[in-house]
């Protein structure tokens, strides 16, 4: 026996397929097998002659132990390896509600398959940190707290394949989506690429969902943002409580956290204005009412409301009133957020860390995403998510959307 199988005696033979050279995963699966100190040796490797071949490895891995081995193959699944003989995955029934056993597979944001009865099969409503539960030879992510006693769940690491997203190679329009995030991009040329992304998801027939913080308001971005809705450019609206109340202030008194929007200058007692929109709301009845009898006659909901655009608005601690129509229960807030997500092409994330973030959780990878956030951190952070289709720009939200509302609503 030689001493090299002596000292890494346990291995396994894995294949990945795809753009691995140009969306650099071929150098991330390297790395990862040195990283816990394994070794590998590329059997066959054969490089994608046009833009459309994809490029096919296969690796032998070797490890000091088979919990090393285990470890290294749990990792490499996540950009795509997949064991050589695979077999089919490992089912185990749920006992209880909300009750998973102890080593179910964790689902990633990236398309994924699983072997049953010999074949593969695409596991749909794709998302991370969910469960895969088998039913009449389909395969689904479900969340653990949707999980039922009976329910046939994905077990281990056996006969699952991951297909992370690559970076599509004729995109040169969208060149700027390569998960950069710089406040020294310029302003202009980011709104440009937007704007352009945006016509091509419509014109595609998929929708185009924002997701709005507060600063919106507070920064003048509601009149561009109601532009775009208004002219069709957006599909959903998802926000909090903060983002309607502060929309409702400003359309009714001119003001947005009691500081006037003509002048920027303090509003007088204008710090109650916030609780005089809830209310005037709640006079009404709530937010389709208050447009419907004239009270509310701008603004980024009441554009919605017109144009027939579904909005969410999810609740929090921290909230004031809240409006009629904020959901303050977080699981059906959820449930709303991703109803509105499916079918999406392109989500705008502007201005809110919290709902960003949370969107990001719910969506598969290949669904584009632009962060605009004046925090690096929060941009950082939504790009960081594990997808190559995130892009965030680092600048005030309130300028950005009125270059990108000019862009699109004059061509």
């Amino acid at each position: 026996m030689s001493a090299r199988s002596t000292t890494f005696p346990f291995h396994e033979v894995v294949e990945a397929e795809g753009h691995l050279i140009d969306s650099h995963i071929m150098e991330q699966i390297f790395d990862k097998v040195v990283e816990v100190h394994g070794r590998f040796e590329v059997e066959q490797f054969r490089i994608g002659r046009t833009n459309l071949d994809p490029s096919y490895l296969r690796l032998r891995v070797e490890a000091t132990s088979r919990e090393v081995l285990d470890r290294m193959l749990e990792q490499l699944m996540d950009l795509g390896c997949s064991p050589l003989a695979p077999g089919d995955v490992v089912l185990k029934t749920v006992e209880a509600d909300r009750c998973a056993p102890e080593d179910f597979y964790s689902s990633t944001n990236h398309r994924t398959m699983v072997r049953l009865g010999g074949q593969w099969v695409t596991v749909e409503n794709q998302r991370m940190d969910a469960l895969i539960v088998v039913k009449d030879g389909r395969a689904f992510c479900r969340r653990l707290r949707d999980l039922e006693a009976g329910d046939q769940v994905v077990t281990g690491m056996r006969g699952i394949r991951v297909i992370p997203e690559s970076k599509e190679r004729d995109r040169l329009e969208f060149a700027f989506m390569t998960n950069g995030v710089s406040s020294e991009r310029q302003v202009e040329t980011a709104v440009r690429q937007t704007a352009a992304l945006i016509r091509h998801t419509r014109n595609l027939g998929q929708k185009i969902v924002v997701v709005a913080g507060p600063v919106v308001v507070h920064t003048g971005g509601a009149p561009p943002l109601a532009a775009m809705i208004r002219e069709g450019y957006v599909q959903a609206l998802l926000s909090g409580n903060a983002l309607g109340v502060h929309d409702v202030e400003a359309a009714l008194y001119g003001t947005s956290l009691g500081v006037r929007q003509t002048d920027g200058r303090q509003e007088e007692h204008g710090h109650r204005n916030h609780m005089r929109a809830i209310n005037a709301i709640y006079h009404c009845g709530g937010i389709r009412q208050a447009v419907e009898a004239g009270r509310l006659q701008s603004g980024i909901l009441y554009e919605c409301i017109r144009a027939g655009v579904p909005f969410v608005l999810a609740g929090s601690l921290r909230d004031d009133g809240p409006l009629p129509e904020t959901i303050t229960d977080m699981n059906e807030a959820q449930d709303a957020y991703a109803a509105q997500l499916a079918g999406a092409g392109l989500v705008l994330c502007l201005g809110s860390m919290l709902h960003s973030i949370a969107t990001g959780n719910m969506l598969p990878s290949w669904v584009k995403i632009v962060c605009v956030d004046i925090n690096p951190a929060v941009a950082t952070k939504v790009s960081d998510r594990g997808t190559g289709q995130a892009v965030g720009v680092v600048t005030d939200v309130g300028l950005f959307l009125d270059l990108l509302a000019k862009a699109l609503v004059s061509s």
